[in-house]
């Protein structure tokens, strides 16, 4: 009897866990496939996009006129106080100055 006790305990365990399972494992591969897609439609959005971009770029060169170079501005006066700073920095050093 002890054994028969035992063998209905594990018919109902199986009875239980083995259609748990079987969902337990539908819905993992249904939410991997749907990961999957997304992935999938991501990266056909990012070749598109590539595509675009190209495009705009092509089009730009042959249709925008050309960005003209601009005057470089003089060059501002250096601080007559960092000049004199440093003067006194290299006589305290013993440098000469190379001009």
């Amino acid at each position: 009897m002890r054994i028969l006790w035992t063998l209905l305990k594990v018919i109902i365990g199986l009875a239980i866990v083995i259609p748990v399972g079987i969902v337990g494992l539908v819905l993992t591969l249904g939410i991997l496939g749907a990961l999957l897609g997304l992935a999938l439609l991501a990266l056909k959005l990012v070749c598109v996009a590539f595509v675009g971009y190209g495009l705009f770029r092509v089009a730009r060169h042959f249709f925008a006129p050309q960005p003209k170079a601009a005057a470089q501005p003089a060059l501002a006066r250096p601080d007559p106080y960092y000049d004199a700073a440093m003067r006194e920095l290299n006589a305290e050093m013993g440098h000469t100055p190379r001009r």
